[in-house]
């Protein structure tokens, strides 16, 4: 049986903004645009008339803005999946941190009207977000003629995210080894689950914590400043050639990978604006596999929500290198696609609801400590 296409209501006070969400979201065969509205206020109305399973909602319009919307929209449809559409600025990043805070899945950012060109990347950025969020393949199955046939196995639709009942299993691994580091991986749901994950840890965490959430420039900085605020101990945006020292949460700038190097009896972060990795920049493959030769057994990973599959080949450099890799389970993930592709490639040592992963970590530490 085929499924209905993605139904998608955009919101925002443009006309002209309307008109190119719903050209990019209307090109694609999977996605409808079933209604628009300009403001937050006819949006609430437009749904609790209209099946939909995916807002992008603006954030500054008239009468009642995005951030005014959302509590209300996920109140009235708790299953709908809202994206911001946000503005590169720091009190667009801002709002849109506080926006993720109450419950929306995601974001896209907004070009300016210097930026046109790049209309096509963002295109595809919302494409692959809606399409992640309403739980649908990458890209849709290509068509195929009517069948009055069961389709085989060829012709079915893949699953929206890898799932896998039983992980293949590791080599054997010694627990014998205390962690020194903590690296992180996350992505779509990351800032949520973030908060969540690092304010369950104890005050006095000992380990550093090398975060890379994918976000942009500004993005990163409040997000760190949120971390620190909801965990009561350091974080900061990591800058090039800076140290890293025990009970500190080092977040990688928007933009920018952060990769890790040792020298005289120290670890130190270097960031790079080398290619985007996995469609990515910070990209967590590469904190992973420059962080894995140097801590080895002593490096512990965790993978959370998030689309795609970053972390997954430097989840395969910690395993090589004897270190723990954690994932988090699909029930609690907003998108199980980086952490799922973890678990099947077979490189969870541990699967775990997000609200287990502080302890698991916690006792890994306790044992150093």
């Amino acid at each position: 049986m085929s499924l209905h296409p993605i139904r998608v209501m955009v919101v925002d006070d443009s006309a002209v903004i309307r008109g190119i969400w719903a050209r990019i979201l209307d090109a694609e065969p999977d996605i409808r645009v079933m209604a628009s509205a300009w403001n937050g206020r006819t949006a609430l109305d437009v749904l609790r008339r209209r099946e939909i399973d995916v807002i992008i909602l603006d954030i500054e319009m008239p009468e009642m803005s995005g951030l005014e919307a959302l509590p209300l929209l996920l109140q009235e449809r708790p299953s709908v999946r809202v994206i911001m559409a946000s503005s590169l600025t720091r009190k667009g990043a801002e709002v849109t941190i506080n926006a993720l805070a109450l419950g929306a899945a995601d974001y896209v950012t907004k070009p300016s009207a210097a930026e046109r060109s790049s209309m096509n990347s963002v295109g595809q950025d919302l494409v692959r977000k809606v399409r992640a969020l309403a739980g649908r393949p990458e890209a849709p199955p290509s068509p195929t003629p009517p069948s009055t046939q069961e389709p085989g196995p060829e012709h079915r639709a893949a699953p929206a995210t890898p799932q896998r009942s039983t992980p293949p299993p590791l080599p054997r691994r010694s627990h014998s080894t205390p962690p020194r580091a903590l690296v992180v991986a996350s992505s779509t749901g990351g800032p949520n689950a973030l908060t969540t994950f690092l304010s369950a840890l104890p005050a006095g965490f000992p380990l550093p914590i090398l975060i890379v959430q994918h976000m942009p420039a500004l993005f990163t900085t409040m997000l760190a400043e949120r971390l620190q605020r909801a965990t009561g101990r350091p974080c900061v945006e990591a800058t090039d050639g800076a140290r890293v020292d025990a009970g500190v949460t080092y977040v990688a700038p928007g933009d920018y990978h952060m990769i890790v190097s040792s020298k005289g009896g120290s670890e130190w972060l270097h960031l790079n604006q080398g290619p985007p990795e996995n469609f990515c920049r910070p990209a967590a493959d590469q904190l992973f596999r420059t962080a894995a030769p140097i801590y080895g057994a002593a490096l512990t990973a965790v993978v959370l929500t998030g689309m795609g599959h970053d972390g997954m080949t430097g989840a395969s450099e910690i395993v090589r290198h004897g270190g723990l890799v954690v994932a988090q389970d699909q029930a609690t993930s907003v998108v199980w696609g980086m952490p799922g592709a973890v678990v099947n490639r077979g490189l969870a040592h541990q699967v775990l609801p997000l609200d287990a992963i502080a302890g698991f970590i916690d006792e890994q530490a306790s044992v150093r400590r």
